[in-house]
């Protein structure tokens, strides 16, 4: 079964590197060329994920394979080349505790996004707070909602 993989490197692919990995993989890249899609197949989406990353790892600039769609739990597939002191860490903290270290990782992965979504909800309330110590609460609102019209606008596409 066929699955797409997004692969984002670590640097922009050179013309070489990508002439070689389509040798053995047929990938699309971005303009930037940081980004690269391919279609591969496997049994699974972590299948295809492994696989790609043993045909390309030796080829590419490689920092994260991803599933470009979730699976059917509704997740997005990561696979993550850790450096070693990193690995070990992380095989210590799965055998203190009794887990994967696949479940360790992913409990960090999303610890780290919570708290980051916690960060950013703290910023915008602290940059508000300064907003409303100058306008008012009617002026904040009407320049939000007029911004984000605009906004609106002009991401709408033209139908020919």
């Amino acid at each position: 079964m066929p699955h797409a993989v997004e692969i984002i490197l670590t640097r922009p692919a050179t013309p070489g590197e990508l002439r070689h990995a389509r040798c053995g993989v047929p990938v699309a890249a971005n303009a930037d060329c940081t980004r690269l899609m391919a279609v591969h197949g496997a049994r699974s989406p972590g299948g295809a994920l492994h696989a790609l990353r043993r045909r390309l790892d030796a080829l590419l600039p490689i920092d994260v394979l991803t599933t470009h769609y979730p699976d059917r739990r509704g997740r997005v597939l990561l696979n993550v080349a850790l450096p070693q002191t990193a690995d070990q860490a992380l095989r210590q903290a799965a055998a203190a505790t009794g887990q994967r270290r696949e479940d360790v990782l992913r409990s960090r992965v999303s610890e780290a996004l919570a708290q980051d979504e916690q960060d950013r909800v703290q910023l915008l309330m602290v940059r508000l707070e300064g907003l409303l110590a100058h306008h008012t609460a009617e002026e904040v609102l009407t320049s939000v909602a007029g911004f984000l019209h605009s906004r609106q606008h002009r991401r709408t596409p033209t139908v020919p």
